[in-house]
């Protein structure tokens, strides 16, 4: 499983913050940092989920008020 994070469409209300240790706050930016995310395009981070904390990240995901999060399934299927 992994997330998508857009982070340019991020607004910085951190609710995935609560959710999921997976982001974490960049108070400087005012926006969410995905920790450990690789850049894929320009403002987009990717990063696989560790095992046991694939309920976190979809709930991360569920919350963000402006869909910046995605989540897919190993087939690449979106699942949130």
């Amino acid at each position: 499983m992994r997330v998508e994070f857009d982070r340019d469409t991020c607004i910085g209300m951190y609710q995935c913050v609560a959710e999921w240790d997976g982001f974490e706050k960049n108070l400087d930016e005012g926006k969410a940092d995905l920790v450990d995310g690789e850049e894929t395009d320009e403002d987009v981070f990717v990063v696989e989920v560790p095992d046991g904390e694939e309920f976190d990240a979809k709930f991360a995901a569920r919350v963000c008020p402006v869909d910046a999060i995605a989540v897919y399934d190993d087939d690449g299927e979106q699942v949130v």
